[in-house]
C-alpha cells in the first residue's frame, strides 16, 4: 500500500455531454492551461505542459523500472512490451532500455549529433525495458502493420509493411494487438513534447506541419488508439512516471484528446473539467507539482563529479512565499540555491524550476528528503533523494574492428567489448564527400555497455567513412580507438593490391607497378582527399608530410595504409 495520501479525480471532458474521462491520481489543476483551446493552440500547450519535467539521469533508469513497468501482482517481475519471456528486477540481464520512438530519430539542435544531451533520451513516457533479442529486431524501424514476417516471438513482429506504410521503410515493427494503443499514445505524447525537435528521419514524423506526424502515421496510430482502449497498466503507469519526473501523458488521461489533434473532432474545442474545477480558481492554496513522495534517483556519480535536477515547483492559490529545506541522512551532498520559492512564480503556468545538485564527497549510497510547506498549504510536501557515488572508473583504450555487412549505404561498425564495466559506447564517425569536398563530424550511443556493433545505413558512393569507438562510464571517455576506415569502394582493411606496392621513404612514399594501374587518391584518416594522382606510374616518388593515409587505386579491389614518420 502507498502510505502517501493523493486524491483520486475524476476527469470529464465536457464536448457535447460526452464522458470521456478516466480515474487517475491527477493533481488538481495540472491541465487547466489546456482548458478551451483547439487545434494547434492545444498541441502547442501541450507541448509547453508535458516538457517542462525532470530530466533524469540514463544511469538511473533501472532505479525507476520497478515503479512504471512491473506487474501489479507481482511487483518484483518486469512488464516486458515486447516478449513474453519472464524478467525479474535485480535479474535483467538481456534487456535494454527501449526509446519506443528511436533516439536515432532526432536530431533537437540540427547541427548537434549527439542525442544522449537532449530530454528524450531519458524520458520515461516513451523509455521501456524491453527484451534484447526484439530489440535489436525492431532496430530503428518505425511502426507498422507487417505483410510478411523477419521476426516474430509471438508479441514483436518485424517485417515487410502492408501498402501505405512505413515511410518508404522497407521494414515496421508491429508490437502486439494489447499494446498497440500503449505504442499509439506514446507517439502522441513524443509528436506533441517533442515537436520542436528537427527529425533526421522522416519516416513517421515530419519537419514542416504543426501535426508533425505524417498522415499514414496518423491514420495507423489513430486507429489503434481506438481499437486498444487504454488500460489499468497505463494508468497505472502514467501516475508512477509522474512520481518521477512529474509530468503526465495526457493522452492516458483523456483518452480521446488525440482527436482534437489529429482525429474526427479537428477544429472543436478542447475543454477540462475537473470535478467543479475551473480555470479561474478562487479555492484554498494547492501544490499541483511535485507531489507527495516523488522521489529523485540521481543515479550513480563519480567521486569529484556532480549532477544537477530540475524540479518543477508548480502550485495555485498559494498566497505565502514556500519555504524549502534539505534535510535527514546525506542531505549535506545536495544542494538548492534558494530556501523559498515566491508565490508569484510558484502560481505561474510555467512553475518555479528548482535546481537540485548532488556533489558526493564519500563513496557510497546516499538519501535525502527536500521538504516543501507553507505557501498556505496544509501540511507539507516531502521529496525523496537518492544517489550513489562511486569510485573514477579506469578505461582501457578499445580496439576498433573492420567494418561488416557493406552493401550499398548500409555497413557494421564493430569494436572489440570492453575489459570493464562501462555505461555505453560512443561511436565518432567522419563523412568525407569527394564531389564536394565537405566533411562531416558525427558522434552516435549505443543504449548500453553491452553492444558491441552499430549499423549505418546512410552512406552514399561518393564518400569515405572513418569511425573509432571509446566507452562511457560515469562521466568518462575512454582514450579513443584506433580508427577504421571504409573508402568509396566498400572496402575496409589493408591488403597487398598486386602488380602496386607502396613503400614508405623519408617525407614521403615510393610507388613500385609492373602495370598500369589508373588514377589514385590519398586520403588522410579524416577520410579528407589529400592528394589525387590522374595516373600512377612505376617509380613515382610523392612528397607527403608526416601522418597516417589511405591510398586507393582505380583499378585496385583494395587499398593501402601508409605511415609516414
Amino acid at each position: 500500500m502507498k502510505s502517501y495520501r493523493l486524491h483520486r479525480l475524476v476527469i470529464v471532458l465536457a464536448i457535447l455531454g460526452a464522458w470521456l474521462g478516466a480515474a487517475a491520481t491527477i493533481p488538481a489543476g495540472y491541465y487547466s492551461s489546456l482548458d478551451g483551446k483547439s487545434g494547434e493552440a492545444l498541441k502547442n500547450a501541450i507541448h509547453d505542459l508535458t516538457l517542462r519535467h525532470t530530466v533524469l539521469s540514463y544511469y538511473s533508469l533501472w532505479s525507476y523500472f520497478p515503479e512504471t513497468d512491473c506487474y501489479p501482482d507481482n511487483r518484483s517481475k518486469v512488464w516486458d512490451m515486447y516478449s513474453d519471456r519472464n524478467y525479474y528486477f535485480g535479474r535483467t540481464g538481456g534487456m535494454n532500455r527501449e526509446h519506443s520512438l528511436p533516439k536515432s530519430w532526432w536530431a533537437p539542435s540540427g547541427e548537434n549529433e549527439n542525442t544522449a544531451l537532449y530530454p528524450s533520451y531519458t524520458d520515461l513516457m516513451h523509455l521501456y525495458p524491453a527484451d534484447a533479442d526484439a530489440n535489436s529486431a525492431k532496430y530503428y524501424w518505425p511502426l507498422g502493420e507487417v505483410s510478411s514476417t523477419t521476426f516474430d516471438n509471438g508479441v514483436t513482429k518485424v517485417g515487410s509493411p502492408l501498402a501505405g506504410q512505413g515511410g518508404g521503410c522497407s521494414q515496421v515493427f508491429e508490437p502486439d494487438d494489447r499494446y498497440k494503443g500503449d505504442f499509439a499514445r506514446t507517439y502522441f505524447y513524443m509528436a506533441c513534447t517533442y515537436q520542436h525537435y528537427h527529425w533526421r528521419h522522416t519516416y513517421m514524423l515530419n519537419n514542416s506541419t504543426w501535426k508533425t506526424l505524417n498522415e499514414w502515421s496518423v491514420d495507423l496510430l489513430c486507429r489503434w488508439a481506438r481499437n486498444d482502449a487504454v488500460s489499468d497498466k497505463e494508468m497505472d503507469r502514467n501516475d508512477a512516471v509522474q512520481k518521477c519526473q512529474n509530468n503526465r501523458n495526457p493522452f492516458i488521461d483523456f483518452p480521446d484528446l488525440f482527436e482534437y489533434i489529429w482525429g474526427n473532432k479537428q477544429g472543436q474545442i478542447f475543454y477540462v473539467s475537473e470535478a467543479g474545477d475551473t480555470t479561474t480558481y478562487d479555492g484554498d492554496p494547492e501544490l499541483i507539482a511535485p507531489t507527495q513522495d516523488t522521489m529523485l534517483d540521481f543515479g550513480e556519480v563519480a567521486l569529484g563529479k556532480s549532477l544537477e535536477y530540475t524540479l518543477y515547483i508548480k502550485g495555485r492559490g498559494l498566497n505565502n512565499p514556500l519555504s524549502l529545506l534539505l534535510y535527514r541522512y546525506d542531505y549535506a551532498m545536495f544542494s538548492i540555491p534558494v530556501t523559498s520559492v515566491s508565490r508569484v512564480a510558484a502560481n505561474s503556468a510555467e512553475g518555479y524550476p528548482l535546481t537540485i545538485t548532488y556533489t558526493p564527497t564519500a563513496i557510497g549510497d546516499h538519501t535525502a528528503r527536500l521538504l516543501i510547506s507553507d505557501g498556505g498549504l496544509t501540511g507539507s510536501i516531502g521529496i525523496e533523494l537518492r544517489a550513489k557515488c562511486s569510485a573514477v572508473p579506469t578505461l582501457s583504450r578499445l580496439e576498433a574492428l573492420p567494418a561488416t555487412g557493406i552493401d550499398g549505404p548500409h555497413y557494421v561498425a564493430n569494436w572489440k567489448p570492453a575489459t570493464e564495466q562501462v555505461d555505453y559506447y560512443v561511436i565518432s564517425r567522419i563523412v568525407y564527400n569527394k564531389h564536394t569536398g565537405e566533411t562531416k563530424a558525427e558522434t552516435f550511443t549505443t543504449d548500453d555497455g553491452e553492444t558491441t556493433s552499430y549499423v549505418f545505413s546512410d552512406r552514399m558512393p561518393n564518400e569515405t567513412h572513418t569511425y573509432s569507438v571509446q566507452s562511457f562510464r560515469l562521466g568518462y571517455l575512454s582514450e579513443p580507438s584506433n580508427v577504421i576506415t571504409i573508402d568509396m569502394s566498400g572496402l575496409t582493411g589493408i591488403e597487398a593490391d598486386k602488380p602496386l606496392q607502396v613503400l614508405t621513404r623519408d617525407g614521403g612514399i615510393l610507388i613500385k607497378c609492373s602495370e598500369a594501374v589508373g588514377a589514385a587518391d590519398i586520403y588522410d584518416l579524416s577520410g579528407r582527399l589529400v592528394l589525387h594522382i590522374d595516373n600512377v606510374e612505376n617509380d613515382m616518388m610523392i612528397d607527403l608530410p608526416r601522418g597516417i593515409y589511405l591510398l586507393t587505386t582505380a583499378s585496385g579491389r583494395s587499398a593501402w595504409k601508409v605511415a609516414i614518420r
